[in-house]
């Protein structure tokens, strides 16, 4: 079973950047998909990036389409999100993810803690 471990938020001005860190333990990270969701106060969760096993694929939310990038290392058992551009709507705990076979869904199998964004204007 996977571990995960998120790490890089913080308080930023709208319209600048963070790159959020997540880095795995405990199992064959290429067996992974991984992804990015968030969850804002008094909101649901919802999907924000998804990278396939070897990083050939990505995908994103429509609200972060241009702005979010999501990267792997598989040498590092690393998932990265530089994120630009940021807005005020950005805040809300972001959380790393990982599942063996979805990759675009609301829901994955492994779960990090979170790690708090808040963009202020």
């Amino acid at each position: 079973q996977v571990q995960l471990v998120e790490s890089g938020g913080g308080l930023v001005q709208a319209g600048g950047s963070l790159r959020l860190s997540c880095v795995a333990s405990g199992g064959t990270f290429t067996h992974y998909a991984m992804g990015w969701f968030r969850q804002a106060p008094g909101k649901e969760r919802e999907f924000v990036a998804a990278t396939s096993w070897n990083g050939g694929s990505a995908y994103y939310a429509d609200s972060v389409k241009g702005r979010f990038a999501i990267a792997r290392n598989n040498d590092q058992n690393m998932v990265y999100l530089q994120m630009n551009s940021l807005k005020p709507e950005d805040t809300a705990v972001y959380y790393c993810a990982a599942d063996e076979t979805r990759l675009v869904a609301s829901t994955y199998d492994y779960w990090g803690q979170g790690t708090q964004v808040t963009v202020h204007s």
